[in-house]
C-alpha cells in the first residue's frame, strides 16, 4: 500500500506574524557617548536576525566600538557602539534614517527610494539586479584563471558590470555580473546562457585534476532578487571545503603572553546553561564580525549570547551558542570543524599581496584587459573587487607572484603602464606577511585537553556565564572594526 505524507500548510503572512505584530525597535543615541553614537535594537527574534543586523552596519561601512547580544526566549536585544571610518559619530540625518529604515523596515518592501536618494552614497557591495545576470564560479585556483575567464567573457560578447573574486587555500571563488554586450540588459536568451555556461566550464574544468570539486552557475535575474555579494563568497568558499587545511597548533596562554597574532579559537561547554562556548582571538580588521557570524550562520548554530571587543590590533569575540535543534557540540570532530570552519572564514578576507587599486574608463572587456596584463607580467590575483559607475570602472586587485611570492615592483610598473587611467600602489596588504618559505602560514588553535586556551582570562563558571562577562566588557571595550 503507498503512503503520502502530508506537510502541513503554513502561509506565509502567519509565519511573519510575530515580527509585524511585534516589529524591531530602533533607537540611534548621539547623547549618552561622546565618542560613538550608540544603535539599540529589540525585535522578536528569528534565526539570521543576528546576521542581518551586522551586514547593515557592515556595508555603510560604520565601525562597531562595541557589541552585547542577548537573545534567549523569544525576544531579540542588541546594542552596538558605532562610529563612521574617521572615528566621529554619525550626525547625518539621512544616514540615521536609512540606518533606522534598514533594521526595522518590512524586509519585503526594504528601504524606501526616499531614504536611499538621500543617502548620497552607494551601499557597498554590490547587488544583483534587474539589470544584470549572475555567474558564479567555484574551483582550484590557478594563475590566470580569472584572465582566461574574463577573456571569455569578452569573445562572447559579454560586458562585465561588476566582479568580485577570493581565494583561499588554493581555492577560488567569483561572482561576476554582466550584461549583454549586443543589446544590453540582462542576459534572458536560454540558448544563449547555456552557451555562455558551456564555455566557461570548459576554462574552468580545464586545469582540474578527476574528483576535485568545480562549479559554474549562470543564472538571469528574477525580479525582486538580490544577492549579497560578500554573504554569497563565504557560502561558495565553504561549499567547496576551503576550511578543510585549516590546522592549529597548541600555545595556550603562552601564546597570547607572547602576543601571537595569529587566529586562535577554544570551544568550552556549559553544561548548566545548555551553551557551547565559543572564544575566538584574531587580528582587528574591517568587517571581523560579519565573517565570524557568516561562518556560524552557515554551519545552522544559534547565537543566544555574545560580546566582542578589541585591544589594540587583536580583537576578541565570545559566542554563547546551540545547534538549531538545542544541543551543544559535544563532539570533538563537532568542535574541531567549527574551528576550522572560524578560522577560515576571519583568514578568506586578509588579502595576500600588493593592492592595486584603479580607476579608468569603462569599456567593453576591460576586465579581460586587465587581467591579462596581470598574467603577462607573472602576477597572480589573490583577491579582486571591481565594479562599474556609468563611464567610470574602479576597483582593487590584491596580486602576488605566480608562486604566491611578494610581487616583482618592475612587473607591478609595467602593469600600470599597461591599464590606463588613475592606478594607485599600496605596497602591502595589512596583516600579510610575504611568504618565505614554501610553506604556507596558517591560522593557530590553541587547545589544551579541556578545550581552553586562554591562561589570562578565568575559566567559565556557572554562576558567571553571561552577565559577569558582558558587565566587564562593556566597561572596557576598544575598537572591533565591523
Amino acid at each position: 500500500m503507498e503512503i503520502t505524507a502530508y506537510k502541513p500548510y503554513i502561509d506565509a503572512e502567519f509565519e511573519s506574524l510575530m515580527e509585524r505584530i511585534y516589529p524591531p525597535r530602533v533607537c540611534v543615541d548621539n547623547e549618552t557617548y561622546q565618542d560613538c553614537t550608540l544603535i539599540k535594537v529589540d525585535s522578536a527574534n528569528k534565526q539570521g536576525i543576528l546576521l542581518e543586523m551586522v551586514q547593515v552596519l557592515t556595508d555603510l561601512d560604520l565601525v562597531i566600538s562595541k557589541s552585547y547580544i542577548s537573545s534567549d526566549g523569544g525576544w531579540f536585544m542588541e546594542v552596538f557602539h558605532v562610529t563612521d571610518q574617521l572615528g566621529s559619530k554619525l550626525t547625518d540625518d539621512s544616514l540615521i534614517l536609512y540606518i533606522q529604515q534598514a533594521l526595522c523596515v518590512d524586509r519585503r518592501r526594504g528601504v524606501s527610494k526616499e531614504s536611499q536618494t538621500s543617502l548620497h552614497r552607494e551601499v557597498r557591495p554590490p547587488y544583483a539586479s534587474t539589470d544584470h545576470t549572475a555567474m558564479e564560479i567555484t574551483g582550484t585556483d590557478r594563475p590566470g584563471l580569472l584572465s582566461e575567464i574574463s577573456a571569455v567573457l569578452s569573445k562572447l560578447e559579454c560586458h562585465v558590470t561588476a566582479s568580485a573574486v577570493w581565494t583561499h587555500n588554493n581555492r577560488a571563488a567569483s561572482i561576476i555580473y554582466m550584461e549583454d554586450g549586443f543589446q544590453g540588459g540582462p542576459i534572458t536568451d536560454p540558448k544563449r546562457l547555456a552557451h555562455v555556461q558551456e564555455q566557461l566550464e570548459n576554462v574552468v574544468e580545464a586545469h582540474h585534476g578527476v574528483g576535485e570539486r568545480r562549479s559554474v552557475r549562470l543564472t538571469a535575474p528574477a525580479p525582486g532578487q538580490k544577492t549579497h555579494t560578500g554573504r554569497r563568497l563565504h557560502q561558495l568558499m565553504y561549499a567547496n571545503m576551503d576550511y578543510e587545511p585549516c590546522q592549529g597548533c597548541n600555545g595556550g596562554g603562552l601564546a597570547h603572553r607572547n602576543n601571537c597574532t595569529k587566529i586562535h579559537v577554544s570551544i568550552d561547554s556549559c553544561k548548566e546553561k545548555g551553551y557551547s562556548v565559543v572564544n575566538v582571538r584574531s587580528r582587528d580588521r574591517p568587517k571581523l564580525l560579519f565573517d565570524t557570524l557568516c561562518a556560524l550562520t552557515d554551519m545552522q548554530y544559534v547565537v543566544f549570547h555574545a560580546a566582542v571587543s578589541a585591544k589594540g590590533t587583536m580583537a576578541d569575540q565570545e559566542y554563547f551558542i546551540r545547534q538549531q535543534d538545542g544541543c551543544t557540540l559535544d563532539t570533538e570532530s563537532e568542535r574541531h570543524k567549527l574551528t576550522q570552519c572560524l578560522i577560515a572564514a576571519i583568514e578568506r578576507r586578509v588579502s595576500h599581496g600588493a593592492r592595486l587599486d584603479i580607476c579608468t574608463h569603462n569599456r567593453m572587456g576591460l576586465l579581460s584587459n586587465v587581467t591579462r596584463a596581470f598574467r603577462e607580467n607573472g602576477l597572480s590575483i589573490s583577491r579582486a573587487e571591481i565594479g562599474t559607475n556609468g563611464d567610470r570602472a574602479v576597483g582593487s586587485f590584491y596580486v602576488t607572484d605566480a608562486s604566491g611570492y611578494e610581487a616583482n615592483p618592475q612587473a607591478i610598473d609595467e602593469v600600470k603602464k599597461e591599464m590606463g587611467g588613475s592606478v594607485v600602489v599600496v605596497n602591502k596588504s595589512p596583516g600579510w606577511t610575504p611568504k618565505t618559505s614554501k610553506t604556507p602560514s596558517v591560522g593557530s588553535v590553541s587547545r589544551n585537553s579541556s578545550g581552553s586556551i586562554d591562561e589570562e582570562k578565568p575559566r567559565l563558571s556557572p554562576g558567571s556565564l553571561f552577565w559577569s562577562q558582558l558587565k566587564r566588557l562593556s566597561s572596557n571595550f576598544s575598537s572591533i572594526r565591523s
